[in-house]
């Protein structure tokens, strides 16, 4: 959608009884101005030596559209020579309250009422006046994005740098073998081309050429000229191109199912139809509306969960019930099983036992050379290509290629989109890989994380409507086109994404370590505290704790929330804008859990990358993708691979659902439960029929310990078997163990196994009640 563009300007003009942040000398101050939607760069005034009463008079000028969300962030710093600049106050002005044509002047007043970022109130007794002017001019330009493509006729330009500052690219420098370069820029933002020749020790002296790109004509070619004088050459040529970026976006915007998984849930619905006739014995075909979205849930848990979710499948095989599954979704552990499996595009159509087999193999082997001199070389090898080839590189890739050599011992061509051929004819459930998108710094894994989704056919963040093909994963995007395309990656580095557990910082290393219940509280309160701020507030003042407790807070801050092992991927949401009344778009809301959800220039669009992390920092559950309302689950099967608490992420699921206002059925649990759980729970909801029903199997060992199989009795010289240490920190499955015996392998795969099938009857029941739901809400 084209929508005009209108200028603003404004004008700084003055601030009183500036307190300073230094202990000798008086505020040097300077206003910073920060709007992404006009620009990419930060403007900024001039700096006011020894003054708390500082006079700018300075004005800037902003293009900008009404149809965007435009949140004009005025910044008043104190210059400091030695340290980093101390932050005064921020100040965050919705332009919406500005209408065209209309000037404004506006004073902030900070008083003591004035709420701090980590205090609650503070205790300035100085009051600051900012007063600017504002005012609208109607533009006749339409909002698009500009591709500029630039040949340079001379191979002598070898040393030629070009840069664009508001484009994408922002500076690309010439090579033996390229001669020809594109930048991505906004149109309405004004660019401009500079290009200068250096020439070893005379770079100081390069001559420069600059071309303002709202003069040169779209869709024609013009040649430049960059004038030389130190080379032997007398001037080198450019030819540049302009054109509208107006073909199709790689970006598919809207929260429906993808047209490929629309496809594919018209198959496999025949086929779990009939499979649920056969199970239940019915007496009659099931008509389409009928047929309930059955899914299995899996849990995290490192080889734990890649080996228990096994015997899991198997047993689910067993009783016929794998093909009633329409989705299955794995995080972490759990991930690598999904992976192994969907290799072979009938896995669940044939016996588990051979996939089995090769994992044993795998998990009881010796890992001694994982990092041999050989070994060392291959990693470096493979990490110099990725990153020569546009990859970006960071400690995840390294971790990746050892997890592949763990698992695997050798390299895997198998990619993500390579499964989409088990998915050709519905004969298996459509499996999702569930990872959490954070911050690299300054918020803990609760204040800000979004859920983030890979399937064999696309990757999405739900919560921006957002999803690309799975194979554009790796590419470059800007305002949802792909701008540099890169060839899709091997699945070892997206299993690296999935249990990516070193991107973690000290503040969610304190989460693990202590009292959950105690950040879940924090976080119940946050989303009180999100529904009370809107973007639509016509300003927001923060203010950091004054002087030597700012500083102190300030260090604090980074040292718990900075992720030293930061994992990166290109942003396909880069560049892409928010619309002025996003923050009440329905969808949106649905997904809307973090502090930052209400402050639009802290979102991922405006991250050059993403941050993916392994979601057991926030809750370890697969889930988000089956709550999605547009799947409308049924029922699901939730496999939980977690020792000690075996209900805690079950019920977390359920907190973060209830205040979300997700439908889940709530679980409520006797004593006798927690103490000594059982091996199967149905969790329904009777009066919300939109609420899955959930079947909850905890990682338990109950009555296995005596049989051997549903009502077969162990013999004496048997019950060792019926031994599965499942204690936490003293089990042989603890997360970081990564050599199992052959004969724990097998307690684990079998008491699995055991869990399912003596719980026949649980689950029949459970998925009986799904399909009559079904019949009776129609």
């Amino acid at each position: 959608k084209f929508c005009p563009i209108h200028m603003l300007s404004v004008r700084i003009i003055q601030a009183r009884n500036i307190k300073s942040r230094d202990l000798l000398t008086a505020s040097d101050c300077y206003v910073r101005l920060w709007l992404p939607s006009a620009s990419k760069g930060k403007l900024q005034t001039k700096t006011i030596k020894n003054s708390d009463n500082p006079i700018w008079n300075e004005t800037f000028y902003f293009r900008i559209q009404r149809e965007v969300e435009n949140v004009l962030e005025f910044a008043v710093c104190d210059e400091d020579p030695l340290t980093k600049d101390d932050m005064q106050f921020t100040v965050l002005f919705n332009v919406a309250r500005i209408r065209p044509g209309e000037t404004v002047r506006e004073t902030f007043t900070l008083k003591s009422e004035v709420r701090t970022e980590n205090t609650g109130r503070g205790q300035q007794d100085y009051i600051v006046h900012i007063g600017f002017h504002v005012k609208w001019g109607l533009g006749l330009h339409k909002q698009t994005s500009l591709c500029m493509i630039i040949n340079i006729s001379s191979k002598q330009g070898k040393n030629l740098v070009l840069s664009v500052p508001a484009s994408h690219e922002g500076t690309q420098r010439t090579t033996e073998d390229t001669d020809t370069f594109y930048f991505h820029c906004v149109k309405a933002w004004e660019p401009i081309l500079k290009v200068r020749l250096q020439e070893g020790d005379n770079s100081n002296l390069s001559d420069t050429l600059t071309v303002p790109l709202k003069f040169l004509p779209v869709r024609h070619k013009v040649k430049v000229t960059l004038p030389v004088r130190h080379v032997s050459f007398k001037h080198l040529c450019l030819c540049i191109g302009l054109c509208f970026s107006t073909e199709k976006l790689d970006v598919r915007f809207g929260y429906d199912l993808c047209r490929d998984e629309q496809e594919f849930l018209l198959k496999r619905k025949r086929v779990v139809a009939n499979a649920l006739k056969r199970v239940l014995h019915l007496g009659r075909d099931l008509h389409g509306h009928e047929v309930p979205v059955i899914a299995v849930m899996a849990t995290g848990g490192g080889l734990r969960a890649m080996s228990a979710m096994f015997g899991h499948l198997i047993a689910l095989q067993k009783l016929n019930l794998l093909d009633c599954v329409t989705y299955v979704t794995g995080a972490s552990g759990s991930t690598w099983t999904l992976a192994d499996l969907y290799e072979h595009a009938d896995w669940s159509q044939r016996s588990l036992e051979g996939p089995l087999k090769a994992v044993k193999e795998q998990v009881t082997k010796c890992k001694r050379n994982l990092m041999s001199i050989e070994h060392l070389k291959y990693y470096h090898k493979e990490i110099a290509e990725r990153a020569k080839a546009g990859h970006v590189s960071s400690f995840t890739t390294l971790w990746s290629l050892v997890q592949e050599m763990f698992l695997h011992e050798k390299p895997r061509k198998y990619k993500l989109t390579d499964q989409r051929k088990a998915l050709e004819h519905g004969q298996n459930p459509l499996p999702f890989y569930a990872v959490l998108n954070v911050k690299g710094e300054k918020f803990g894994t609760f204040k800000f994380r979004e859920w983030a989704e890979f399937s064999p056919y696309e990757v999405a963040i739900p919560k921006y409507g957002t999803s690309i093909p799975s194979e554009y994963f790796d590419s470059e995007f800007f305002m949802g086109r792909r701008v540099k395309k890169l060839p899709e990656s091997r699945i070892c580095y997206l299993e690296g994404l999935w249990t990516n557990i070193f991107t973690r910082n000290l503040l969610d290393g304190l989460y693990w370590s202590s009292n959950s219940n105690e950040f879940w509280e924090r976080w119940a309160k946050d989303m009180v505290d999100i529904e009370k701020h809107s973007p639509e507030e016509d300003i927001t003042v923060i203010e950091p704790p004054s002087c030597l407790s700012g500083k102190l807070y300030e260090m604090f801050q980074d040292i718990m929330t900075k992720r030293p092992l930061l994992a990166k991927s290109h942003n396909f949401l880069r560049g892409l804008e928010f619309h002025k009344d996003y923050i009440h778009q329905k969808k949106f809301i649905e997904w809307k859990d973090t502090v930052l959800d209400a402050f639009p220039n802290d979102l991922t669009p405006l991250q050059k990358y993403l941050c993916l992390i392994d979601v057991g920092y926030f809750i370890n559950t697969s889930g988000a993708a089956l709550f999605k309302p547009e799947r409308n689950v049924d029922v699901i099967i939730s496999l939980d691979y977690g020792l000690g608490n075996v209900f805690k992420q079950l019920e977390m699921t359920y907190k973060y659902c209830k205040i979300q206002k997700i439908p889940f059925p709530k679980v409520e649990l006797s004593e006798e439960d927690e103490k000594n759980p059982k091996e199967c729970y149905v969790f329904s909801d009777a009066d919300d029929p939109r609420a899955p029903i959930v079947i909850h199997f905890p990682l338990v060992n109950d009555s296995f310990k005596e049989y051997k199989e549903p009502g077969v009795r162990r013999s004496h010289s048997e019950m060792e078997e019926g031994q599965v240490n499942l204690e936490n920190n003293c089990s042989p499955y603890y997360l970081i163990r990564l050599i199992y015996s052959s004969e724990n392998f097998d307690k684990l795969v079998n008491l699995s196994k055991y869990n399912i099938l003596n719980n026949r009857d649980l689950l029949l029941h459970a998925i009986r009640s799904a399909v009559e739901r079904k019949r009776s809400s129609r």
